[in-house]
């Protein structure tokens, strides 16, 4: 038995989104957008975090993750009076998530073949995930917190399937910029 058959169902999942060909229509459709977009130039160098010496993009995602996620807290610990400070953080998250996959897809645009397969697939349920917490702060807008707290559990539920995917990238398979001298660290 292989380390593959052997691995946790998760990790088989992944593996096989990795490898799943019936996305490259897709990435292969969005690449000259994205590389237009985000990965030219001084805006790509910008967004892969190159000024930084490291990705900027898992830098951002802690502000749009660290917002909604204490919102969620707040919604399920904080009782009524904690409403309106849920509402505003999550207005954080919809507010720094531009950016936040702007750099993404400037580390998407350099990235492999199987990268960019799961990466498509993170970026889509970060759509879904937007689209939950959107709907979150207009329910909240309009005085519906529970209604604005159901939308955004649910929110919490995707980003944290499309957080474990940009882990994977980031972590398993090295997606992200970095400096040279890091490379040179490694091999003193």
């Amino acid at each position: 038995m292989s380390a593959v058959d052997k691995a946790p169902a998760l990790v088989r999942w992944t593996r096989q989104l990795e490898e799943a060909t019936s996305l490259d229509g897709a990435v292969h459709a969005m690449e000259p957008k994205v590389r237009f977009l985000f990965a030219t130039g001084a805006r790509g160098s910008f967004l892969r975090g190159e000024w930084l010496g490291h990705a900027l993009h898992p830098l951002l995602t802690d502000a749009v993750i660290g917002s909604w996620t204490s919102a969620t807290v707040l919604d399920l610990f904080g009782g009524r009076e904690s409403s309106p400070a849920a509402q505003r953080l999550v207005g954080v998250g919809l507010l720094t998530i531009a950016p936040t996959a702007w750099a993404g897809w400037a580390e998407w645009s350099t990235s492999g073949e199987r990268e960019k397969r799961v990466g498509l697939v993170h970026a889509g349920s970060i759509v879904v995930t937007f689209g939950a917490y959107a709907g979150s702060w207009v329910a909240r807008r309009r005085g519906h917190h529970r209604a604005g707290a159901a939308l955004a559990l649910g929110g919490a539920t995707v980003l944290g399937a499309s957080a474990y995917l940009g882990g994977h990238l980031a972590i398993a398979r090295e997606v992200g910029s970095r400096h040279p001298a890091f490379a040179e660290a490694e091999t003193d």
